[in-house]
């Protein structure tokens, strides 16, 4: 199971050192906080890990796909509204959650896996990736996925995940060995894999609910900070996948219906933010934060309209995580930088590619153009 969500990168031109150094300063992080993760996890240092070798890896596991994401590369375009309820006024000083505020969004639904013309399933992770328009050139880039937690705790148990987890070509499911060899080096993962399988397959994507998983925190204006997760909780009521779906033939079933569903109606999520308390872990995405804490609804994302990747408004976007506005900044975990190099990566490559159609042909929707 992957969990990169969208592997797209920074700004084409920029060198790998280039997009690291210009972290610490993305969304008013802390400076110094990507420095100190590079040093810590070795991503300046000779033949460690760094962000080439990540995406090395998915190209191997995958196989070459030119023009696409080298992670959730089938996916559809979209385009709506953040309405804010003005209740996260008090939490951060972004723009998007003053009271009446109306944002325009733009971002991408997606399953994982680096299969651009997979047939949808219903248990692969399902990702939502919104870029918010906010005034005087600001963006807010989040990506989410429909699990509880991540699978794991640091981008060195991610890249030995990425292999383990490879599907054997014969039997197309992972070495069940090599998969308890994993686990069995990292426990963590092995409790977050159980509550990932645990949780409920919806029908499709406008009744699941999507997760920042990664920790972040919102900044007040009196400077107040609140460490912060979010989810975007639909509207409507979830409800668990039929016999018939699961036996349709279609293999764009789960994006095919999506675009239906929002040339019929507005399809709506509440974005929910849940409020961390001290002790709270921040730096760990394996581990669920308690049931008792506080949310606060700041609002609904509305999407009016779907297209096609190959002509959309999201092809050549990067929802990195740490795009982010003044008010909210990034926390102390060290996948959030990890993601953020990778994508650059990822992008630099596929930016000089032949750009392919993607496996979802969206009939133009009416409403919002994109």
């Amino acid at each position: 199971m992957s969990i990169l969500n969208d592997l797209t990168g920074a700004d084409p031109g920029l060198t790998p050192r280039a997009v690291l150094l210009r972290l610490g300063a993305i969304g008013g992080l802390v400076a110094g906080t990507a420095g100190a993760f590079a040093a810590v996890g070795g991503w300046l240092s000779p033949g460690a890990l760094d962000q080439a070798r990540i995406v090395d890896r998915f190209e191997r596991v995958n196989g070459p796909h030119p023009g696409f994401r080298r992670n959730h590369a089938k996916g559809l375009c979209l385009a709506g509204r953040f309405e804010s309820s003005g209740r996260g006024a008090r939490l951060s000083k972004a723009s998007l959650f003053g009271a009446g505020q109306v944002t325009p969004v733009t971002g991408r639904i997606a399953l994982a896996g680096g299969q651009p013309y997979a047939a949808d399933a219903a248990t692969t992770v399902r990702s939502l990736a919104l870029r918010f328009h906010l005034p005087n050139g600001e963006e807010w880039r989040t990506g989410n996925n429909d699990i509880p937690v991540f699978p794991v705790r640091t981008p060195e148990a991610f890249y030995e995940q990425l292999l383990a987890a490879k599907p054997d070509p014969g039997t197309g499911k992972p070495n069940p060995d090599a998969l308890k060899a994993f686990f069995a080096g990292h426990p963590e993962s092995a409790k977050a894999a159980a509550l990932i399988k645990a949780r409920t397959i919806t029908a499709g994507f406008a009744d699941d609910t999507f997760r920042s998983l990664n920790a972040f925190r919102f900044v007040a204006r009196d400077g107040t900070e609140t460490p912060v997760r979010w989810a975007f909780v639909p509207d409507q009521a979830a409800t668990a996948e039929s016999a018939a779906q699961s036996a349709r033939a279609d293999k764009n079933v789960l994006f095919d219906a999506f675009a239906s569903a929002v040339r019929r109606a507005p399809v709506r999520w509440h974005l929910v933010a849940t409020l961390g308390e001290t002790g709270d872990p921040t730096a760990d995405a394996t581990l669920v934060w308690p049931t008792d804490r506080a949310t606060v609804d700041l609002g609904s994302v509305v999407v009016t309209a779907t297209e096609a990747e190959a002509d959309g408004n999201c092809r050549d976007v990067n929802f990195d995580p740490l795009v982010l506005p003044a008010g909210i900044v990034g926390s102390d975990d060290p996948l959030l930088s990890a993601r953020s190099a990778a994508y650059s990566q990822s992008f630099t490559r596929r930016a000089g590619e032949p750009k392919t159609p993607s496996a979802v042909h969206d009939t133009p929707a009416s409403g919002a153009g994109l």
